[in-house]
C-alpha cells in the first residue's frame, strides 16, 4: 500500500506541474491564433460594412447596419483582448452570443443538424470560433496572459509568512 502511494506521489510531483505549464502554453497558442483570426474577421466586416449590411438585411436581422458595426467591432476588440489575454472570460460572453446568433441566422440549417448530421454542424465557419471562446471562458486564458498577471497582483499571497 505504501508503494502505491509512493508511486502516485512521484507521478503527481513529476508529471502534473509540467502538464500545467503545457496547459497554459496550449491556451496561449490558441488565444494568439484565434484572437488574430477574430481581429481579421472583424476588420474585414468593418471594411465592407455595405456588403455586410446587405447580407444582414437579407437574413432579416433588425437594424442591419448597426448590427454589422456591432458584429465587426465585437470581433475586432474581442480578438485583440484574446491576443493579450486581457478580460478574456468577459469578452468570451459577447463573442459566444455573436457566434450563436451567427449559427442561428446565417447557418441555421447546419445548426439544426447538430444531432442528425454532426459533420455539417462541425464544419460551419462559426464552430471553431465558438469552440475557442467556450474553451477560454471555461479554462481562462492561462498563465501567459495579462489576466493572470493582474490576478497575481490582486490576490493575496498564500502560505504562512
Amino acid at each position: 500500500m505504501n508503494t502505491t502511494s509512493g508511486i502516485l506521489a512521484k507521478y503527481f510531483h513529476w508529471f502534473v506541474p509540467p502538464a500545467t505549464i503545457l496547459q497554459s502554453l496550449v491556451l496561449l497558442v490558441t488565444r494568439l491564433y484565434w484572437g488574430w483570426a477574430f481581429f481579421l474577421t472583424g476588420k474585414g466586416k468593418l471594411m465592407n460594412l455595405e456588403k455586410l449590411t446587405e447580407f444582414f438585411q437579407s437574413l432579416g436581422i433588425p437594424l442591419p447596419h448597426a448590427q454589422a458595426i456591432l458584429a465587426g467591432t465585437t470581433e475586432c476588440v474581442g480578438g485583440l483582448l484574446l491576443l493579450a489575454g486581457f478580460c478574456s472570460r468577459l469578452i468570451s460572453i459577447p463573442l459566444t452570443i455573436l457566434l450563436t446568433v451567427a449559427y442561428l441566422t446565417a447557418d441555421l440549417d447546419r445548426a439544426k443538424m447538430i444531432f442528425s448530421d454532426p459533420d455539417k454542424f462541425l464544419t460551419a465557419d462559426e464552430f471553431l470560433f465558438l469552440f475557442v471562446v467556450v474553451l477560454v471562458f471555461v479554462f481562462g486564458p492561462g498563465k501567459f496572459s495579462i489576466d493572470w498577471l493582474i490576478k497575481r497582483k490582486v490576490s493575496p499571497p498564500s502560505g504562512n509568512a
